[in-house]
């Protein structure tokens, strides 16, 4: 049985919301997020996500917007990433600790998987050079709207 096409298309005006989590690899932090990816040109994309981290110390969000560029169509879909990232971090729990702020560029690859009509499996690997250097990966769902 074929997927609806609508859930695999790249077209222009297409958009997608993502529900992900996050891990990091160097400092081994779970997050979770979500985001809107847009389609402002066929096989082009915008991706503004928004994070949560849970450090074992504070608390840490990070605000990224991504451009992507997907080389492959269909039921698997594959991308190059490139983008700004802006992380904020309080280093002690609750409202006296101390604030930093990072930003920087980040780059990766990931795949859109579609599952069934109404939604499909995203999953990228990130480089972001801020500060942290952090790499990383995350998993989730996007919905086809």
């Amino acid at each position: 049985m074929a997927l609806p096409s609508y859930s695999q298309t790249q077209e222009q005006g297409d958009a997608r919301v993502h529900a992900f989590g996050t891990y990091g690899l160097r400092w081994q932090e779970f997050g979770i997020g979500g985001g809107v990816e847009y389609f402002f040109l066929e096989h082009f994309a915008l991706m503004p996500s928004f994070t949560y981290h849970f450090p074992n110390i504070g608390n840490r969000t990070n605000f990224s917007f991504d451009l992507r560029y997907y080389v492959s169509e269909g039921p698997s879909q594959l991308y190059f990433m490139a983008g700004y990232s802006q992380d904020w971090e309080n280093t002690q729990p609750g409202d006296p600790g101390v604030r930093r702020t990072f930003n920087g560029a980040n780059m990766g690859v990931g795949a859109y998987i579609a599952i069934v009509d109404w939604v499909g499996l995203s999953t990228e690997f990130k480089f972001q050079s801020q500060n942290r250097r952090e790499l990383g990966f995350r998993v989730g769902f996007a919905f086809p709207l």
